[in-house]
């Protein structure tokens, strides 16, 4: 029967708790050499290059010498998930709730866009690496003086992560849209619609196209980006508001 207090070996991985195999010559790499490689591997060509033969390329060393520490693809995958994650920086000291989940907003959205290939990794078991749960942890200590449950603050800081992840990914997947074509997102787009709205079918967004929203040179600038994102997290900001409001009555 398994013991209940011993960790999953992933979790053990992530933790740099789990044993390397003995058997042979004294190991040259460590998981720490190979999650390097990896997200250099990525960082250059994107996800789907990563193999674990092209990291231990990239090593110099043989695939055989990656399986002695790390046992799958899918187990490199994680370590690079928690790794490119980088520690969060120090949040302003005396910073009220509000201010402190906008600089963790914006740190973490940093962090994400360093490695643009971070957003294309699933989503399929709660955080367990060291660098995710630090993030977490960071973001329920911004909200330890609002009287709000615990489980309250859970979901307030998940719902951050939510969009700021759906923002990233969003964000680069725009930039990459208008690096391979920028006439897109010119005033053709603009036209277009001016063309092919029918106001009884689409009233508001005719609305919106008259008012002049998309007639821009284009509709890309990387300002305009964190400006638009800035406007949604403060709306974000004013729900957990409004929520801590009616806690406190």
């Amino acid at each position: 029967m398994a013991d209940d207090t011993e960790l999953p070996e992933p979790v053990a991985l992530l933790w740099g708790m789990r044993e390397t195999p003995r058997r042979g010559p004294k190991p040259t790499l460590t998981v720490e050499d190979i999650i390097r490689a990896a997200v250099a591997v990525a960082d250059a060509e994107g996800l789907a290059a990563v193999s674990m033969a092209k990291v231990a390329a990239h090593l110099g060393n043989s695939t055989m010498a990656l399986y002695r520490h790390v046992k799958s693809k899918s187990e490199l995958i994680m370590l690079m998930a928690d790794a490119a994650l980088e520690p969060p920086p120090e949040f302003p000291p005396g910073a009220g709730w509000r201010d402190g989940l906008v600089h963790w907003g914006h740190a973490i959205m940093a962090a994400l866009a360093k490695h643009p290939w971070y957003t294309e990794i699933p989503v399929n078991a709660p955080p367990f690496g060291p660098h995710n749960l630090m993030w977490f942890d960071r973001g329920l200590a911004v909200l330890a003086d609002t009287g709000l449950s615990e489980q309250e603050k859970a979901g307030i800081v998940m719902g951050l992560l939510t969009f700021v992840r759906g923002e990233t990914q969003l964000r680069i997947s725009l930039r990459a849209g208008f690096e391979e074509n920028p006439a897109a997102f010119s005033r053709q787009y603009h036209t277009v619609l001016t063309r092919v709205l029918d106001p009884r079918e689409f009233p508001a967004l005719t609305k919106l196209v008259a008012a002049g929203v998309f007639d821009a040179e284009s509709l890309w600038d990387e300002g305009d980006q964190d400006t638009e994102f800035d406007f949604s997290l403060q709306l974000y900001l004013d729900g957990v508001e409004a929520h801590i409001e009616r806690r406190s009555q």
